[in-house]
């Protein structure tokens, strides 16, 4: 038979500095990690890098 698939989290970044949702990232499940994604992207309504945030 086959094998089924992983299933992958959809986790939405949120800039720091506009408070808007901008990226929409697929990860593998971690149940040992609790701390929230933080990430330095840019954000295009800033127009600059800023650090970003998993949000729900």
């Amino acid at each position: 038979m086959a094998e089924k698939k992983k299933k992958h989290n959809i986790i939405k970044l949120k800039c720091n500095a506009c408070k808007r949702l901008n990226y929409y990232l697929k990860l593998k499940k971690n149940p040992e990690k609790k701390e929230k994604l933080e990430l330095k992207k840019f954000c295009k309504w800033c127009r600059k890098h800023v650090l970003h945030k998993e949000s729900r």
